[in-house]
């Protein structure tokens, strides 16, 4: 068998096309084929990248219609949940995403707090997990805890711990339940809890999620909480995430019902009360050299009414006085709060 041996001009154009990026010389364009690239070559700024193992099945409006459902819902659970704890618990949307349920799964840590909801009339199961970094302080706080930032454990959760643990996801379904209102009436249940994220799979791996992610911050400590919908759940009721369903939602509308509620969980809480007489200045000499029964005066008339603190923001005029032998104040009315124009920024051009 004969082999070919390669002229010397053949070697330098094998070369030199190799060096010009490994592209062989193309044979030259018919005068049909002139029109055809010379359309690719207008057109090919438009070219975008489709991955098919991650199809967006999910739309751009409904996707903006479940950020602004669930950026609601973040203000109100947070509102409520420091009002369970008392603490200030923040809660922030974070992001909505399309991604696989098998991406979602093997992202959670092992164990986690993993629950199973059923909520009709959509198909098929959604998820609710919430990261132990931020449960077990919540646990912690909900048992009389204090806030010291102990390590959380790496362990399931106790039946004890998983009838708390409730508390907060019947709080969550609530106000879920609230936020889907004006879209669709949901009954959110939850069927289970699981402790591994891995054992669970309510749709196949490859199916497209809409994953909707809670930052939530107690004092120094942070931790996510994840609500996963299938889009399977969604499919048949897409269409009505539009944007005259979603944008009527906002705040909750003040109500006596709502107040006494809000009345009932606030009433044990423990405020500083403070009260203001009179505010002078003295000398050193003075301070050191004061003894019972010394007078001290000041600018005060003593007709004029004292300001009524709570948490150091004044709120009542008051006056001083006496019942049964202790020192008391009288409320005699409301510090009307002050108006934007009346403190203006320091940056703020003067008139």
């Amino acid at each position: 068998m004969s082999e070919e041996i390669l002229s010397q001009a053949e070697v330098e154009n094998l070369l030199h096309s190799m060096e010009a990026g490994g592209q062989q010389p193309a044979a030259p364009k018919t005068s049909r084929e002139a029109p055809l690239a010379k359309s690719s070559l207008k057109h090919s700024e438009k070219v975008t990248i489709y991955d098919f193992k991650r199809p967006e099945r999910v739309g751009k409006e409904q996707m903006r219609a479940l950020q602004s459902v669930h950026d609601g819902l973040s203000r109100n659970f947070g509102a409520a949940l420091s009002a369970m704890l008392r603490s200030i618990v923040e809660v922030k949307l974070t992001s909505v995403d399309q991604l696989t349920y098998g991406e979602f799964v093997f992202s959670l840590e092992n164990p986690t707090c993993f629950n199973l909801i059923r909520a009709e009339p959509l198909e098929g199961n959604i998820i609710l997990d919430i990261n132990p970094m931020i449960l077990f302080p919540i646990i912690d706080r909900l048992l009389g805890g204090g806030k010291d930032n102990l390590l959380p454990a790496r362990r399931p959760l106790t039946e004890i711990e998983l009838r708390l643990v409730s508390r907060i996801t019947s709080l969550f379904l609530k106000e879920l339940k609230a936020a889907w209102q004006t879209v669709l009436p949901l009954d959110p249940v939850v069927e289970r809890v699981e402790s591994n994220p891995q054992l669970v799979q309510i749709v196949p791996p490859n199916e497209v999620v809409v994953l909707v992610s809670f930052e939530l911050t107690l004092g120094e400590i942070r931790g996510m909480m994840n609500l996963c919908i299938p889009f399977n759940s969604i499919e048949r009721v897409s269409s009505k995430l539009q944007s005259n369903n979603w944008a009527a939602y906002g705040g909750r509308q003040s109500n006596p019902e709502l107040r006494q509620r809000l009345g009932r969980r606030i009433e044990g809480s423990v405020v500083e009360l403070s009260a203001t007489l009179a505010k002078t200045t003295i000398t050193m000499k003075d301070l050191i050299e004061l003894r019972v029964g010394d007078v001290i005066t000041t600018e005060q008339d003593v007709h004029s009414p004292l300001v009524l603190c709570i948490q150091n923001i004044p709120k009542f005029h008051a006056a001083p006085g006496a019942l049964k032998g202790k020192k008391a104040i009288q409320i005699l009315g409301s510090i009307a709060p002050p108006k934007a124009e009346d403190n203006p920024r320091p940056d703020a051009p003067k008139k």
